[in-house]
């Protein structure tokens, strides 16, 4: 019985070192980067594909510069990727960003002088647009819109991961 506690207190220390990022994170197998992630539109127009290759059907067109999209599978040079509202396909790579953006989800989104509920409105968004993301702490993120830049709640948008955060 004392080798098997033994043993089995080994495992759980061990466990204990591993990060949970790395147990439960799913990485690309071309860049080796997390999926899902989230990018941004860099085309003013792209076609989606129903699969990763120029002799794959045209399903339909992103027709808007700085879209977030969330990518989810990697193949080659293309990307599957979804919208906020789930459509999606395969795209190539050179027509995403590494840019952050969100969309706003909200029908009136304050953008805020800081990250506190209690701060000054610097203006007001509504739903649909798109922010570009300088900051995420765990609630809030730091926006850019329409020349006015200030914080708004992470809830409220979509194209940010619940725990991601960065700088």
């Amino acid at each position: 019985m004392t080798v098997m506690n033994t043993g089995l207190a080994a495992l759980v220390a061990l466990i204990a070192l591993v990060p949970i990022a790395s147990i439960s994170q799913e990485r690309g197998p071309v860049t080796n980067l997390p999926l899902p992630r989230y990018v941004s539109m860099k085309a003013s127009e792209g076609n989606v594909r129903r699969g990763p290759s120029l002799t794959h059907r045209i399903d339909w067109v992103f027709k808007r510069r700085d879209i977030p999209l969330e990518i989810t599978a990697e193949h080659g040079h293309w990307r599957r990727v979804r919208d906020r509202d789930g459509a999606g396909g395969w795209v190539h790579y050179t027509l995403l960003s590494g840019v952050r953006t969100a969309s706003v989800e909200v029908e009136m989104l304050d953008l805020l002088t800081d990250p506190d509920p209690g701060a000054m409105v610097v203006a007001r968004l509504e739903q649909g647009v798109i922010a570009r993301v300088e900051e995420c702490e765990p609630d809030w993120c730091a926006l850019v819109a329409a020349g006015y830049d200030g914080w708004a709640r992470k809830s409220a948008l979509w194209g940010i991961g619940d725990q991601e955060t960065f700088r």
